[in-house]
């Protein structure tokens, strides 16, 4: 068998038409072949007047980027990459095998590592470590230190992906500012995040950056003065004012549509209670007293005793003679299928308020402007619960020892909206 391709070193331009593009820019190498084509970095930026695309190599006598490498040192590794690339098509080849996109790159990116750790002086190997190779053991080490939930594993596996998907060979000496910035530009540009989220995925990595240093894995520190600015608001708090959990409350749901009666019916504890999604999900008839229910949070493993009120005991009384596995007290199905069901009854119930959200993707900001009920999700139970019971006048120390908030600063954007609710109460003594 034979797997026809088709090899192109090129310089990736940076910049556009409008303010100019770059001088100098990355060399790539891509590879197309009948399954689609693979992309990979070579590792050097090449000034663009000294390239060759007729040859696609650096012109002899020629040096490139601030440390003025020479032509030779970067043309023997296009040489090395173009000799390995054939190699690993020979190896599907032999196997009479066509290698999907992803298959060819792993095998490419795992016979170059090897290559290369066969260059390499021993004392070298270490400080080229791929960050990839020990983001398991860091996972697996610090999950079980810090007693992780699944939802961190969750977000650690995805900050990952997009690790491996910058850049599979990165290593911990690589990771210079200059390729942190890279990094965040990738975020941006090729996944489209706005600054609040890329601000998370960086204090993701350099959890994983501190501890490798610890571990003795990285002696490379210039992640630890890395601070890029990036542009963010406040985020807004989605809940519901009275009118609109009044409305929610007081909707008849079609008989086609009886499954959102439970939903209904979670939220709505929620909103007499504050509890999360995760504790009303563990809440167990154990759980529940008299007059009051005592959990242990998921979350921040907080012990809480949340009194009852009439309308979270005739929630509770309505499910005393269903039974649910585990033992359960209520009817809670899935985080996400519950979030879907929520929004289509809160449209149904005309929850429609426009809400504008304000981001920024770089120095781009931007707004946006959705109906309330499209933005509705389980944990505006818990907000509906806080933001009402501040503006009925419960203290905040009260709320915070039902919600298990240590300190006031959490419950600032809280206040806050209470003082609005109170402020525009106040108003309509003005229209008497």
């Amino acid at each position: 068998m034979i797997i026809k391709r088709n090899l192109l070193f090129f310089i990736d331009k940076e910049g556009n038409s409008e303010t100019g593009y770059n001088s100098d820019g990355k060399l790539r190498l891509r590879i197309r072949f009948s399954s689609g084509k693979v992309d990979f970095n070579v590792g050097y930026r090449v000034d663009i007047t000294k390239w060759s695309t007729e040859t696609q190599r650096c012109k002899s006598g020629t040096t490139h980027g601030k440390k003025k490498i020479p032509a030779l040192e970067i043309n023997n590794e296009i040489q090395r990459l173009e000799t390995l690339a054939d190699a690993v098509f020979k190896m599907f080849e032999v196997n009479n095998h066509l290698p999907a996109t992803q298959e060819y790159r792993n095998a490419f990116n795992k016979a170059n590592k090897e290559e290369l750790d066969t260059e390499l002086p021993n004392e070298a190997k270490e400080s080229q470590k791929i960050l990839i190779d020990v983001f398991d053991e860091f996972v697996k080490e610090s999950g079980v230190q810090n007693d992780w939930t699944d939802a961190t594993y969750e977000k650690f596996a995805a900050a990952k992906n997009h690790l491996n998907d910058f850049d599979p060979t990165l290593t911990f000496e690589s990771l210079t500012e200059s390729k942190l910035t890279s990094y965040v530009n990738y975020l941006r540009d090729n996944r489209n995040m706005r600054n609040s989220t890329i601000g998370k995925q960086l204090g993701f990595l350099k959890w994983f950056l501190r501890w490798s240093k610890k571990k003795g894995y990285n002696n490379n520190i210039a992640f630890e003065t890395f601070a890029p600015k990036l542009k963010t608001t406040q985020k807004k708090v989605i809940f519901l004012t009275w009118a609109e959990f009044t409305a929610l409350r007081a909707y008849q749901i079609p008989e086609t549509k009886r499954y959102l009666d439970r939903v209904r019916d979670v939220f709505l504890f929620q909103c007499f209670t504050g509890l999360r999604y995760s504790d009303v999900f563990n809440l167990r008839r154990s759980d529940v007293k008299e007059n009051h229910i005592e959990v242990t949070t998921v979350k921040t493993a907080d012990s809480l005793i949340i009194e009852l009120n009439n309308h979270s005991k005739t929630i509770l009384d309505k499910y005393k003679d269903v039974h649910f596995e585990h033992d359960k007290v209520l009817p809670v199905i899935t985080n996400q299928k519950m979030n879907d069901y929520l929004k289509e009854l809160a449209e149904l119930a005309e929850i429609n308020e426009p809400v504008r959200e304000t981001y920024y993707r770089g120095n781009q900001r931007i707004d946006e402007v959705t109906p309330k009920y499209a933005l509705l999700g389980t944990h505006a139970g818990r907000r509906t619960f806080i933001c009402n019971a501040l503006s009925l006048g419960i203290p905040a120390q009260v709320v915070m020892k039902w919600t298990g908030h240590s300190d006031y600063k959490a419950m600032k954007p809280y206040i806050d909206i209470a003082d609005d609710i109170r402020a525009n109460a106040m108003d309509k003594f003005n229209q008497l």
